[in-house]
């Protein structure tokens, strides 16, 4: 592979063994995040407990929960953010589970590309302090929240999100009784009990620098970010907090409803049958460092 280490501008690119001959970003709006690749280790074989045995869990921790027919697993965010990604099967389909601690974002794909299953990694790189991933076929460099390739043979390629909820351990149960959970059994000696980011989703600063800014909002303001169409729409959650559940609106000329629950912190948005539309949960400067031009709902 090509290793790359140039300045561009006053900012240098980061040495890395990926190709990035060919990208769709800027290369120095690249950021190495510290760890390295693969110095955070994505979950290749992940390993389940029942709910009744995922004593490691409180009613309030926070889970990413992901649902196909019958099946529901639950994804502690005390795991992922010691490892960021779980490539795993659910119904019968390959897919990949995602989490960025930095931007709050727990996003699922479908793991087929091009008709190929692919396995992820976390490169140890960042884009607008986002985690970028890499796939083990090709790797092609992945961004989570802009859902694409961004460097490397697969450059353009989409990724195909579906829904995934991010709540707390007891709405998520309550919901889904017959729940599994990713177990802390996962091959890495970590504490999960320790927090590594404790503090952060409360503090104005962030670790690494995004190209877009606005101080409407807290950066770490939760907010349910949604795209119809190329459109987009963030609802914070301060914002939810004054209005009923649900809420009606319209986005891109489509009716969606959003439901908020603010005991568990958690929302999502369905259209007029009911379906789920695959929304984000994600930290304010996160959502809007990738949309710039969104649309923001506010309480009338």
């Amino acid at each position: 592979m090509l290793i790359l280490a140039a300045w561009l501008g006053f900012r240098k690119i980061p040495t890395t063994t990926f190709d990035l001959t060919r990208h769709s970003v800027p290369l120095d709006q690249l950021v190495d995040g510290g760890p390295g690749k693969d110095g955070i280790p994505a979950i290749l074989i992940p390993k389940f407990a029942s709910a009744a045995d995922a004593t490691f869990l409180r009613d309030d921790d926070r889970v990413l929960g992901l649902t196909a027919g019958t099946e529901a697993k639950a994804y502690p965010i005390k795991i992922l953010n010691w490892h960021e990604i779980v490539n795993d099967v659910i119904g019968g389909k390959a897919v990949v589970i995602t989490y960025c601690p930095l931007c709050g974002t727990g996003m699922a794909f479908e793991a087929d590309v091009q008709g190929q299953r692919h396995t992820f990694g976390v490169s140890g790189l960042l884009y607008q302090s986002d985690l970028l991933m890499y796939d083990h076929q090709t790797e092609s460099l992945w961004s989570q929240v802009g859902m694409h390739a961004v460097a490397g043979p697969l450059m353009g390629e989409k990724l195909t999100p579906i829904f995934l909820e991010h709540t707390s351990w007891r709405e998520w149960h309550t919901a889904h009784p017959s729940t599994v959970v990713l177990s802390t059994r996962t091959g890495s000696f970590r504490n999960y009990d320790r927090d590594p980011y404790a503090g952060y989703d409360e503090s104005s600063e962030l670790f690494f620098d995004t190209t877009h800014v606005d101080s409407r909002y807290h950066p770490k303001e939760w907010v349910i970010g949604l795209e119809i169409q190329g459109v987009t729409k963030a609802y914070p959650f301060m914002e939810l907090r004054k209005v009923s559940s649900p809420l009606v609106d319209h986005v891109n000329g489509r009716r969606v409803t959003v439901c908020f629950n603010a005991a568990s912190r958690s929302g999502s948005v369905v259209d007029d049958d009911g379906k789920p539309f695959p929304s984000v949960t994600a930290f304010w400067f996160a959502w809007y460092a990738f949309h710039p031009d969104t649309q923001v709902f506010t309480a009338p």
